[in-house]
């Protein structure tokens, strides 16, 4: 799948990406320079920024502007929880009627690549067999979002072929420092964090404290953190252009192929829909279902 590269069709949808939100300047700045990447792998496309709380631009503010167009919104977040399945999504859809939401960015292998790069870049970490590595993550109440971090911990234990625990520090539990201090406890010469944040702030600060030998940086504007809000946007965009070319309920049209009835014009207007349905250079069957 290609995320970057094609200019957009004429009239694609907007990209709206909506981060949580932070009263840390440094929060705001790198969700700029990540979207500024974004921009750049996709030239054209309009790429709006958002916060839901604590930050500005509003998703209000920021929905203002784009009224009158298709629009795609990007909970620029690591996991399912109430921000990214109910917030973000039932305010986007009051403030812009007929817009849809991807799905949050993680887990996905991109994530747990570039968990391992920000990992590589903390001196005095080598990969010794005592040294211990940890996930850690702000937390939910949520189960699906903790088991999108168990299953995000999962992935980067395969990236780097070692166990990787994992630990939050806000909601839910185990507690990022007595996950530390176990494996302290159990003998690990070193212990380093990676950060399951896109951004510093608070929760990144509260990482630092934990106890662990070296903290890396959160996310931040990685490329693949890029080519993954790309790719939720192409994702989510898919159905949404179906709809603008071929009316609503297209997206579910289909033909029986055990029916042996057939409309006589099925095959030229099934066929225009289909080509007419594509972003990007992909089809519905690009995508596993979800």
């Amino acid at each position: 799948m290609a995320e970057t590269g094609a200019a957009p069709p004429a009239g694609a949808p907007a990209l709206l990406a909506v981060a949580h939100g932070t009263r840390d300047p440094a929060g705001p700045a790198v969700v700029r320079a990540l979207l500024d990447r974004v921009r750049a792998m996709r030239p054209g496309l309009r790429v709006a920024e958002a916060y839901g709380e604590l930050s500005a631009p509003s998703l209000e503010e920021a929905a203002d502007a784009l009224r009158g167009g298709p629009v795609v919104v990007v909970p620029l977040l690591l996991a399912r929880g109430y921000h990214a399945l109910v917030d973000v999504p039932g305010r986007a859809e009051r403030l812009l009627p007929g817009s849809v939401a991807s799905r949050p960015l993680g887990p996905d292998a991109l994530l747990a690549g570039a968990l391992a790069a920000r990992l590589a870049e903390v001196d005095g970490i080598p990969p010794h067999r005592r040294d211990a590595v940890v996930l850690g993550a702000a937390g939910s109440a949520d189960p699906a979002g903790a088991a999108d971090v168990r299953a995000a911990a999962r992935l980067l234990a395969r990236r780097l072929g070692r166990p990787v625990p994992h630990g939050f520090v806000a909601a839910g539990g185990p507690p990022l420092d007595e996950v530390v201090a176990g494996l302290r406890r159990g003998g690990a010469r070193r212990i380093a964090v990676a950060s399951y944040l896109l951004a510093p702030g608070r929760f990144h600060d509260r990482m630092r404290a934990c106890g662990a030998d070296a903290v890396a940086a959160p996310l931040g504007a990685h490329g693949a953190a890029a080519r993954l809000v790309l790719r939720r946007y192409d994702e989510a965009a898919l159905p949404l252009t179906v709809r603008q070319v071929c009316g609503p309920g297209a997206e579910g049209r289909g033909h029986d192929e055990d029916s042996e009835e057939r409309p006589a014009d099925a095959e030229g207007s099934a066929g225009e829909c289909r080509a007419s349905t594509l972003v990007h250079g992909l089809s519905f069957g690009d995508f596993p279902s979800r």
